[in-house]
C-alpha cells in the first residue's frame, strides 16, 4: 500500500480532483508539486505544495528522498512537452524512497494508430517506454473522456468548460460521425476515488493498465439525455469523417467564447481528432477487467445522473 504520495500538476483539473479525494480518504499523506511552494494554497488543499524544479532531475531526488514520498502521480499537461515527465521519471527511478508511479496517460490507450490521428499521443507514447525502462511498478489509468466538460458550472469541477459534440448551454448540436458507437465518460471525481482505493493495493498488485469506465453511452444516446434534462429538442448537425479528418467541426456557440485562448483553427482540429477518435471506438474500452469491478464500493455517477443533477429545469 502507498502511504506517502506526490501529485505532480496537482494544483488544477484533474490534479486537483486526485487530491481531493486522496485528503479526504484520509489513508495517505498528501504532497503538491508545483513550480512555486505556496502556504495559501496548502492549507486550501490541505496538503503541503512543494515547489519542483522539472529542469534538474538531481533536485527532484532530492525533494523525492527528503519526503521519503513512495509514490508519484502525474497530471501534467501536454502543453509543455513530455520533458517535465520525463524528469519525473528519471528522478522516481533514482530516489530509493520511491516504488510506483501513475503516468500522465489519463483518458485513452496510447498507441501508434492513435497518434497518427492525435500528435499528443506521441509523447504518451515515448513517456510508456521511458517507464518501462525503469524499476518503478507503474499503471496507466484510463478514464475516457472527461464527463465534467457537459455539467460544469452547474456541478463542481476543476476542469474548464470544453464544448464538444453536445453544447448543453445552448441546445446545439454537432455530432461526430453516425454518433452509434459507444464512448467511456467519467467524472474527475470519481476518478480521484478510485485512484485512491488503486493506492491501497499492496506493491506488486497493479496492472499495467487501470481503466476505468465512469459511463458508456453513444452520442445519440448522451444527446437523448441532454434534450430531455433541456426540456426539447436540440439544432443537431451531424459532421462526416471525411469532415473531421480534414479537421474541420460544425462550429457550436459555447466554442466562440474560447477563442481567445484557444484559436478557432486550432480548436477545429483538435476536437476534430477527437470526433474521429469517438467513431473508430478508441473510447469504446472493452478491458479483462477495470477498476470500477475491483473496487465496486466506490460508486461511479454516469451521464443521466450527473446532466440531470446540472441541466434539468433550466
Amino acid at each position: 500500500m502507498s502511504s506517502i504520495v506526490a501529485v505532480a500538476g496537482g494544483t488544477g483539473k484533474l490534479g486537483r480532483a486526485i487530491i481531493d479525494s486522496l485528503v479526504s480518504s484520509g489513508m495517505f499523506e498528501v504532497l503538491v508539486f508545483a513550480r512555486e511552494a505556496s502556504e495559501s494554497k496548502s492549507k486550501e488543499f490541505g496538503a503541503k505544495v512543494l515547489a519542483i524544479d522539472y529542469s534538474s532531475v538531481d533536485s527532484i531526488v532530492s525533494v523525492l528522498e527528503q519526503n521519503k514520498i513512495d509514490t508519484l502521480i502525474s497530471t501534467l499537461g501536454s502543453t509543455s512537452g513530455v520533458d517535465p515527465e520525463m524528469a519525473l521519471i528519471k528522478a522516481a527511478d533514482k530516489a530509493t524512497a520511491t516504488k510506483r508511479y501513475i503516468p500522465s496517460t489519463w483518458g485513452i490507450k496510447y498507441t501508434p494508430e492513435v497518434a497518427e490521428i492525435f500528435p499528443i499521443a506521441v509523447g504518451k507514447i515515448a513517456v510508456l517506454q521511458a517507464l518501462e525502462m525503469t524499476s518503478l511498478e507503474y499503471t496507466c489509468v484510463t478514464n475516457g473522456f472527461f464527463l465534467d466538460y457537459w455539467v460544469v458550472p452547474h456541478v463542481k469541477s476543476y476542469l474548464g468548460g470544453v464544448t464538444l459534440a453536445i453544447d448543453m448551454a445552448n441546445k446545439t448540436a454537432a455530432i461526430p460521425g453516425s454518433g452509434n458507437v459507444p464512448v467511456v465518460f467519467t467524472y474527475s471525481f470519481d476518478i480521484g476515488n478510485l485512484v485512491a482505493s488503486l493506492l491501497t493495493l499492496p506493491e506488486g498488485k497493479w496492472d499495467k493498465e487501470s481503466y476505468i469506465i465512469g459511463d458508456k453511452v453513444t452520442m445519440n444516446e448522451f444527446l437523448a439525455i441532454a434534450e430531455e434534462a433541456r426540456g426539447g429538442k436540440f439544432d443537431t448537425k451531424y459532421d462526416s469523417m471525411e469532415m473531421l479528418k480534414e479537421g474541420r467541426i460544425t462550429e457550436l456557440p459555447g466554442q466562440k467564447e474560447v477563442y481567445p485562448f484557444f484559436p478557432k483553427e486550432m480548436m477545429q482540429g483538435f476536437l476534430a481528432a477527437f470526433g474521429v477518435m469517438f467513431e473508430q471506438g478508441v473510447f469504446d474500452f472493452k478491458p479483462e477487467r477495470s477498476l470500477n469491478q475491483r473496487f465496486p464500493e466506490v460508486r461511479m455517477r454516469g451521464v443521466r445522473e450527473l446532466v440531470m443533477e446540472a441541466w434539468k429545469g433550466k
